[in-house]
């Protein structure tokens, strides 16, 4: 009875339109039917149809992308329609609210899309081929650039390498003419020839630098890898050579990436994204896109810059636009684990007699957490060492208080003492987690940390969620690809999707957990759940429809979950056919 009684409600509320101005009642842009509908909220006192995990079918949306309704097909809407309202039939595909890239790198992305992209390459002679093929396309002088590489991911080891790290020899010969900068997957190591080393006037006598490490060989030679903030060196000749460039190019070139990015996110499910750290000159041009209605999502960025570039150079800031969003500052006090910049409490397991490296000084980041303070701005800090965390917790605790609602951010916040755990919940400190990254590492974590500490504090989910801390989710593009589904499946079953490791599951998410992870509580974790992150009247309308209902599907068949279509502000801005 219950199906009859939806079915003739719905022929009534499609066939019904035109009157809703006529009658100033408010007229609907879109109609979503027959679907099943995660709003992201709680499903208390609202009837499910029977046996389903679901509680709505339905959606209506305003003309300006706002959400009307939400509920079962009911004949009250059908007032609202009109002729030129759009109706979409959902074909009893699960329907929810947009994914939200909780921290990532939107330009990154864009320039991985566009450059040499090694997440997928197997081994270095590989990835020397493809650099290889890349110069005898370019002019001499002209840089090769690539990201992705992961020593630790490949298929076999380098003969000739020194601490897993090939030399850089074969890369030279084969690149004679041209400088080439490949960065490591994490973005905390790359590489580079000899001939980027020429123009960064590094030799065996160049001294690592404060926060970080030029690797050298037995006799003290360079062999083409730069760690943390030796990475400096060769960023910056590569820097040199960017700003030869007219304006117009490099904007373009930027411009370009951007719409590379743009498509990818939204092929890929995701209607809004957090950037993890974009310089004054790229804010500026996306408040051009944003102010020229040109942005196809929604972008929520942190400034990131030096202490002395930001002080007293804060005006226009923190910036509220329509889809653009610049309201935090990014700082970091350590690297990566797989690089060994980790900060820990306790050596690594590894290696012996060092703890990792604080790239930035508490003393700075202090200084930035005032800058935040004085310009009432969220503070990111990116900390993945136990260590790293601990003192990025104690300085935070010196400026906010639960009370005080500022939602500040530990980016990453990987590997924890479990003393500090409670921690986060405790000072209203958002633990902003990327899923993906626990079992990309999954293959190396536990040899650098050791199992007790890889067991109690390496992406610890059900620990901090038990706290009652929030956590967020994402991928970090480009060190990952910006997927959220196979992030959604580490985050539920702390599993490889290649099946080569499984890792500590008793951290596991549940399914609902894992989804608010990615919505609801990304929104919160910048200040926009009035707007995104959960499907319901006054929100803006930025869902993601899916073949598979992520709630309940097998285990087994979340990897080929795909994206049918993704609407921003009720407008499709993706459809897969």
């Amino acid at each position: 009875m219950h199906k009859i009684i939806t079915g003739l409600a719905l022929l009534a509320l499609l066939f019904s339109c035109g009157e809703a101005a006529d009658n100033g009642i408010e007229p609907a842009g879109l109609l979503v039917y027959n679907a099943k509908i995660w709003t992201g909220l709680d499903c208390a006192g609202v009837e499910r149809p029977a046996g389903e995990d679901y509680c709505a079918t339905a959606m209506l949306v305003d003309k300006q992308g706002q959400i009307m309704y939400v509920g079962q097909d009911t004949t009250s809407w059908s007032g609202h329609l009109q002729e030129e309202t759009r109706r979409v039939d959902a074909g009893g595909q699960f329907l929810m609210p947009g994914f939200i890239e909780g921290h990532a790198h939107f330009s990154g992305l864009g320039s991985s899309l566009r450059n040499l992209n090694f997440l997928r390459s197997k081994n270095w002679d590989e990835i020397v081929q493809m650099v290889a093929n890349r110069a005898n396309e370019l002019p001499a002088g002209a840089w090769v650039t690539g990201r992705g590489w992961h020593q630790e991911k490949w298929d076999e080891p380098h003969d000739h390498s020194v601490g897993g790290y090939p030399v850089h020899d074969e890369l030279s010969r084969l690149t004679e003419e041209n400088p080439v900068i490949l960065r490591h997957a994490s973005g905390h190591s790359l590489y580079a020839n000899a001939k980027a080393m020429e123009l960064a006037n590094v030799t065996r006598e160049t001294v690592d630098p404060r926060g970080g490490r030029i690797v050298r060989d037995e006799s003290g030679d360079p062999i083409g890898v730069f760690e943390e903030r030796a990475m400096d060196l060769i960023t910056d000749a590569y820097q040199d050579f960017v700003q030869k460039m007219a304006p117009e190019e490099r904007k373009e070139e930027w411009l370009a990436g951007i719409r590379e990015a743009e498509a990818e996110c939204l092929r890929k499910g995701i209607t809004s994204f957090q950037d993890a750290g974009s310089k004054y000159r790229e804010i500026e041009w996306y408040k051009e896109l944003d102010e020229a209605d040109s942005l196809d999502l929604k972008l929520w960025v942190m400034l990131r810059h030096r202490i002395n570039e930001m002080d007293n150079n804060m005006e226009g800031l923190p910036h509220y636009g329509d889809r653009f969003t610049c309201a935090a500052i990014k700082s970091e006090l350590d690297g990566a684990l797989g690089a060994y910049g980790a900060w820990l409490i306790e050596p690594y397991f590894d290696n012996p007699g060092f703890r990792g490296q604080n790239t930035t000084l508490v003393e700075t980041v202090d200084s930035i957490a005032q800058l935040a303070m004085e310009n009432d701005m969220q503070l990111c800090v990116h900390a993945i060492g136990d260590k790293a965390n601990r003192e990025t917790l104690s300085l935070m605790a010196k400026y906010v208080k639960p009370e005080d609602d500022r939602r500040w951010r530990i980016e990453h916040s990987q590997h924890l003492d479990p003393a500090d755990i409670p921690r986060f919940a405790e000072l209203g400190v958002i633990a902003s987690m990327q899923g993906i990254h626990c079992t990309s590492d999954a293959l190396f974590a536990e040899t650098r940390l050791g199992t007790e500490r890889a067991r109690e504090g390496a992406y610890p989910w059900r620990s901090l969620l038990d706290a009652g801390a929030v956590v967020t989710n994402g991928t970090d593009a480009p060190v990952e690809d910006v997927d959220p589904i196979e992030s959604f499946y580490a985050n539920v079953t702390r599993k490889r999707a290649d099946g080569k490791a499984v890792f500590f599951p008793e951290q596991s998410m549940t399914r609902e957990e894992a989804l608010h992870s990615y919505t609801g509580a990304c929104a919160y974790a910048a200040f926009q759940e009035d707007r995104l992150g959960t499907l319901e009247a006054g929100k803006d309308a930025d869902f993601v429809l899916l073949t598979k209902n992520l709630l309940s599907c097998p285990e087994d068949d979340i990897m080929d979950t795909e994206i049918l279509a993704t609407y921003v502000d009720g407008v499709a801005a993706f459809r897969a056919r």
